[in-house]
């Protein structure tokens, strides 16, 4: 019998690199949110709006990328939205009006769509052995979560030392290193034969009919509100209501001194807990059923989100509800993602999870643009709170009744 070949091949290496890469700079937007409206006098929700432009973009390119790559390699799906990426930051980095900077996040959320989950995973997916699927989705996610914990915390440091507009530029310039890992993404997938007879088109329509692939599209959205919300305004929340940190506590000895900074820490707190629920998600995707996982998920963040808005915020709170939410935070992609391929297969993996990918950004851009919004009107982000918690609550019931079964492709396929 032939050995079980590693895991850890070139291309589970080059991919987790690039979302890492992506993720460092994606999860940091939320730290720029009081500074940026410090310096230029905008109002909360003008800046909140740029982001939820950037996330809806990110959901609109992510399909798109999905069929460039599945069309013309892998590769220059990635160079494209890498160089888009970069220019956006660039740019972003001169913009002085709200309008400017919500304009310019057209480019960096299409660049993070082609740097992303849906090349990558797609990349990921389509080179791994059937029996490491879930696990490598989970690994290459989970670097994802890596440059969560490093971002946001990251980027802080540097504004301490430099205005938000050179941190920008040092962003621009990261990004770029991208393009090392891509002489490295070479896949040996042969589509069967059945893959290569079925249009993208066809397949398209297959999805859009089945009812399983509409539920997931609908529970994906409170993912993205829930995740863009919190992106955003999580560090901003906590800065403005918890209660003050001990100056002789153990957070003070490790230099967190004040909210700002705990709210900072506390994204990186959920991107470490993240890596193990990311990884954990992949290992139990390969022995049980994905639909029930997703489910427990969401139920897990519905019930720890309404406990810390019962509660009063302190320090303690904000790195209990950190820790549990991390755990939670992204285990929805690889089990969601390994779903889909499992659901129709890996030939159009990219395309049919960035068509569930867009529903998960339409959450986000609400999550985001409604938290700024909220706040300039209550002056708080409770009520917007609820809301998370309400869909939440709603794709936890709408994953229990999918069909996990193959959808095999038609033995003929008009043309």
């Amino acid at each position: 019998m032939r050995p079980q070949a590693s895991i850890f091949t070139p291309i589970l290496i080059a991919a987790s690199l690039i979302l890492f890469l992506s993720f460092v700079i994606r999860s940091s937007f939320g730290v720029f949110q009081i500074p940026i409206a410090a310096d230029l006098g905008w109002f909360r929700s003008e800046f909140s709006l740029a982001l939820a432009i950037q996330n809806l973009a990110w959901g609109l390119g992510t399909p798109i990328f999905g069929a460039i790559a599945e069309r013309f390699g892998d590769k220059r799906a990635i160079l494209l939205g890498t160089l888009l990426y970069s220019a956006g930051l660039c740019l972003s980095a001169f913009a002085i009006s709200p309008f400017q900077h919500q304009w310019l996040e057209i480019f960096v959320g299409l660049g993070i769509a082609g740097t992303g989950f849906g090349v990558v995973l797609g990349v990921v997916g389509r080179s791994a052995a059937p029996e490491q699927r879930s696990l490598a989705l989970g690994l290459t996610t989970a670097a994802g979560s890596m440059g969560q914990v490093f971002g946001p915390p990251f980027a802080q440091y540097l504004l301490n030392w430099m205005h938000w507009s050179s941190v920008f530029l040092v962003f621009s310039g990261m990004i770029l290193l991208c393009l090392i890992c891509l002489p490295f993404l070479r896949s040996d997938y042969k589509a069967s034969k059945e893959e290569l007879e079925e249009t993208l088109s066809s397949i398209i329509s297959r999805a859009l009919r089945d009812p399983s692939y509409i539920m997931i599209f609908i529970g994906f959205f409170s993912c993205g509100f829930q995740l863009g919300f919190m992106t955003a305004h999580f560090p901003a929340f906590v800065t403005e209501i918890c209660a003050s940190i001990d100056a002789n506590g153990l957070l003070a000895k490790f230099g967190i001194t004040t909210t700002a900074a705990l709210g900072a820490v506390a994204l990186g707190v959920i991107g470490v807990f993240n890596i193990f629920g990311t990884i954990s998600a992949g290992v139990l995707g390969n022995r049980f059923q994905k639909k029930y996982l997703l489910a427990f998920i969401y139920a897990g963040r519905t019930i720890i989100s309404a406990w810390f808005i019962l509660v009063p915020m302190t320090p303690f709170s904000v790195l209990v509800f950190s820790v549990v939410m991390g755990s939670l935070w992204l285990a929805t992609v690889p089990l969601t993602s390994g779903l889909v391929a499992y659901l129709f297969g890996l030939r159009y993996m990219g395309t049919l999870y960035g068509l569930v990918f867009f529903s998960h950004q339409l959450g986000s851009f609400l999550g985001v643009w409604l938290g700024g919004f909220m706040h300039d009107v209550f002056g708080s982000y409770t009520t917007v709170w609820w809301v998370g918690i309400g869909t939440g609550l709603i794709s936890t019931l709408i994953h229990l009744p999918i069909s996990e079964k193959p959808r095999p492709a038609p033995a003929t396929v008009a043309t």
